[in-house]
């Protein structure tokens, strides 16, 4: 009895930290409490919804294949005339400090000049937590990153996302400073 109470506290404390709040674009900041990332609550919220509120699981997501059916690597190709920094997260986090948000700004304005490009969005985790868990936080990160890119005006189906979870580190290591580096949104950007 007691196992399943713990077990149903820690399914409810997951899911309102993964949940978070939603970011509002038109000024308004963040909606919901949110503690921050170490940041003394200096942070945007951006959630796992869209701006009209559907749950992640409901937007359309995945393979790099869904962006041009499935010759994509046939259709695009990856630019190696732009890179953009990435978007680094608080431990065990889906939320976007302020000081990162520049940076997804950069990749909202470069897609905003140049139509026939898209992007994708790799979500990465430190080591810490489960495969499983790590692929599905990797995936929220991601999903939070293209929901602002939307709300700044790109089309969805310009974006995609993929997780790679604990399985493609910046920098190896086992201390602090390694796993910041790890927890991280990052861009590839592809043109036709």
């Amino acid at each position: 009895m007691k196992f399943n109470t713990i077990l149903a506290v820690f399914a409810v404390a997951l899911a309102c930290a993964v949940s978070g709040c939603r970011y509002d674009k038109a000024g308004k900041g963040a909606r919901g409490a949110g503690a921050g990332d170490g940041d003394n609550g200096n942070v945007t919220d951006i959630s796992a919804t869209d701006i009209d509120g559907a749950a992640a699981d409901d937007l359309e997501e995945g393979s790099l294949d869904s962006i041009a059916g499935d010759k994509f690597w046939e259709k695009y190709q990856k630019c190696t005339d732009v890179s953009f920094e990435a978007v680094y997260f608080g431990f065990d986090s889906t939320v976007v400090p302020s000081g990162e948000m520049g940076k997804i700004d950069a990749v909202a304005d470069h897609l905003a000049e140049n139509a026939d490009r898209v992007a994708v969005i790799e979500g990465n985790c430190d080591e810490r937590g489960s495969n499983e868990y790590n692929m599905s936080l990797g995936e929220n990160r991601a999903i939070i990153i293209r929901n602002y890119l939307v709300q700044s005006g790109i089309s969805a189906d310009r974006i995609q996302t993929r997780s790679f979870g604990e399985e493609n580190p910046a920098v190896d290591g086992f201390d602090e400073e390694a796993y910041a580096k790890n927890r991280r949104g990052e861009f590839s950007i592809y043109k036709k």
